[in-house]
């Protein structure tokens, strides 16, 4: 994979997790993204190499090679500043506390599955979308 590529882990059963990642890939006009399920070899190779604790953060991590990796509001304003269009503006939204951030993303996250579903396993890419994915 090329070191420029930012990586998005997500909840794979989840279904808004799999309508975000349909979100960001048709907004992602530059080809920045690539994408890996949390619970997907890939995603779980990366989770421990970066020694991420999928206690605390199961929903989505943005995982900048070579520089850090962002989790919870962080990573979803991080990825929204990367996308065309409108997107970028979402970045004021950095602006605000972390503590308040990361309380919203964390009560949305809570609520996911109540609210939006869940499937019995990952997403499976398009062939057209499949160089996208990591394995």
């Amino acid at each position: 994979m090329e070191e420029t590529k930012k990586i998005i882990l997500f909840d794979g059963v989840c279904n808004l997790c799999n309508k975000s990642v349909q979100f960001v890939i048709k907004r992602d006009k530059n080809d920045i993204f690539r994408f890996a399920a949390l619970q997907g070899t890939a995603g779980q190779k990366l989770v421990k190499e970066k020694g991420i604790d999928t206690t605390q953060v199961d929903s989505i991590i943005l995982i900048e090679p070579q520089i850090a990796y962002y989790t919870k509001s962080d990573a979803a304003l991080k990825i929204a500043k990367s996308l065309s269009g409108g997107w970028p503006l979402m970045g004021v939204f950095l602006g605000i506390p972390k503590g308040f951030r990361d309380w919203v993303y964390d009560w949305v996250a809570r609520n996911r599955y109540s609210w939006y579903g869940r499937r019995d396993s990952c997403m499976i890419p398009t062939e057209e979308l499949k160089q996208k994915f990591l394995d």
